[in-house]
């Protein structure tokens, strides 16, 4: 008789310790820096969004001819 292996999946895997996340993402920060990169503040409240409105209707249906 064989036993099939059973595979483990992403959300079962281990997560990593916050601290070994907040220690990669200071390193992502220092080569970024060191490579010449630059970092902006943003004032609070204030978006990168230009605008947030699209079209204001839709038109369900065929087309109208014209």
């Amino acid at each position: 008789m064989t036993v099939a292996k059973k595979s483990t999946s992403a959300a079962k895997r281990k997560q990593p310790t916050a601290l070994e996340t907040s220690e990669s993402i200071e390193a992502q920060v220092q080569a970024f820096l060191a490579s010449g990169g630059e970092i902006q503040q943003v004032p609070k409240g204030v978006s990168g969004q230009t605008s947030t409105s699209g079209p204001k209707h839709i038109t369900l249906g065929k087309k109208p001819r014209a």
